[in-house]
């Protein structure tokens, strides 16, 4: 096959085209600072997925926070891991102040859990939104009608309950499995189904695949109010006004409570004027008659704090958790086998077995006799290939959240094909299929958020 360059007008194309993208990068990594905030969309990072409570109130923000702003606010369900994806993915974002996560109680659980590095001091708190307390229920034709059931069959049954509400280790998951606990009844008794939110949970629920969900009342009050299933109780000291006639715990003779949180927070390193923006905007609209309406019509509990009380709230919390979260009811889920960082090992290690091979044998073919004698140049060109390879990713790294993904990905391409030497057509194939493409697997398939850039998408 005849190639579009010489070897020789290959390397020096390559070597062009690398000092480009690091101008570029150099470039577009201070672009925007000095703009007005905020001159393009911002993203809303929602850690659960479509359809729950923290989804809804989610896109109840989004939509207030582009009236505050004047930009639009775009919702993004980065699901997985039990909150790990959303939270780590809200808490490493550019800290450009474009990037918001709605973030839930489990910002205080997966770091006492081991599950994640990222806590609260990862991120700068805007403003705490409601709390929850969690909720117990059963499909309408159960044979349960109260807590007291419940702890019979548990108590009674050779076969472990099936239940669910969240993610295995989640808010509601230490919600049930802490007052199995309280009972004197083995954690076993409860095979906890890890389910990725309450709606999916309700569903699995109606098809007869679970015996329990545990979550809040608001996250269930489609079903509720369809009669569809039965709220057993209230984990909280009083009744909710969003369900009145429900019991709590205690009036039933289980003294037991826990509730969940929601509030909107942006990375650590955001510049204090920008924070001082986003503070103001969440303020406006966590306090706004159109908040508090949606809250009371959805059956969500507000409870709105500031930013400094935020902060006073998310400590204090973090310390109850890492006190509950260490009691031997929990200590099972610190035994799981998938630890933190699993992933990132797994491709470290491939990287070493495909990277260190093709290294030496770089080095074995330099040292042949007949290579030797080639002339420098030659010997210098086997070497600058991996160089530009590595460089060039370090140029789409620097570039991919100034540019976007696709912008980034198409450029990436460009040089890579063009470095192995891949003809005229190849490379424009490669480059116009491979950025979109990969973007349509990541973005649509997977539900991988991207970075938008200049184009939008």
């Amino acid at each position: 096959m005849k190639h579009l360059f010489s070897e020789r007008e290959t390397f020096r194309h390559a070597r062009v085209l690398c000092a480009a993208m690091v101008a570029v990068s150099c470039f577009v990594m201070g672009c925007g600072s000095n703009q007005e905030f905020p001159s393009r969309p911002l993203t809303l990072i929602c850690p659960w997925s479509a359809g729950g409570g923290t989804d809804r109130i989610a896109r109840q923000v989004a939509v207030q926070l582009e009236e505050e702003l004047g930009v639009p606010v775009n919702v993004v369900n980065a699901t997985g891991g039990g909150g790990v994806t959303g939270h780590s993915r809200g808490a490493l974002a550019s800290p450009d102040g474009y990037t918001l996560t709605l973030a839930t109680v489990e910002l205080n659980m997966l770091h006492h859990r081991g599950l994640s590095a990222v806590g609260p001091d990862d991120y700068q708190p805007l403003g705490l939104l409601n709390r929850d307390p969690a909720a117990l229920f059963v499909h309408k034709r159960s044979d349960w009608h109260s807590l007291a059931d419940v702890d019979a069959a548990l108590a009674e049954r050779a076969e472990p309950m099936n239940a669910s509400g969240t993610a295995a280790g989640g808010i509601w998951h230490a919600a049930l499995i802490g007052w199995v606990a309280q009972c004197g009844l083995p954690s076993e008794s409860v095979n906890w189904i890890s389910i990725n939110g309450a709606a999916p949970s309700l569903q699995e629920l109606m098809a007869g695949g679970i015996d329990l969900v545990c979550c809040s009342i608001p996250e269930a009050r489609a079903m509720l109010d369809a009669g569809e299933i039965r709220c057993l109780g209230l984990m909280a000291d009083e009744r909710s006004p969003a369900a009145p006639d429900v019991p709590t715990f205690r009036e039933q003779g289980d003294d037991w409570s826990l509730s969940s949180w929601r509030g909107l927070l942006c990375p650590r390193g955001v510049p204090p004027e920008r924070v001082a923006v986003l503070e103001a905007a969440v303020d406006r609209l966590s306090r706004s008659p159109k908040f508090a309406e949606f809250m009371d019509s959805g059956g969500f509990q507000t409870s709105i704090a500031d930013a400094s009380e935020f902060t006073e709230f998310l400590s204090r919390s973090d310390r109850q958790f890492a006190e509950t979260l260490g009691s031997p009811a929990f200590v099972q889920s610190q035994t799981a086998v998938v630890r933190p960082y699993f992933f990132p090992i797994c491709l470290g290690i491939l990287g070493l077995i495909f990277v260190v091979p093709a290294c030496r044998s770089q080095a074995a073919v330099a040292t042949e006799p007949s290579v030797a004698e080639e002339s420098d140049d030659s010997s210098w060109s086997r070497w600058i290939r991996p160089a530009v390879v590595i460089l060039a990713v370090t140029a789409f790294v620097a570039t991919c959240e100034t540019i976007g993904y696709v912008l980034a990905t198409a450029a990436l391409m460009w040089l890579l094909v063009i470095v192995f030497g891949a003809t005229r057509r190849q490379t424009v194939g490669v480059t116009l299929l491979a950025a979109p493409l990969l973007y349509q697997l990541f973005a649509r398939t997977l539900g991988v958020p991207l970075p938008w850039g200049w184009l939008g998408w």
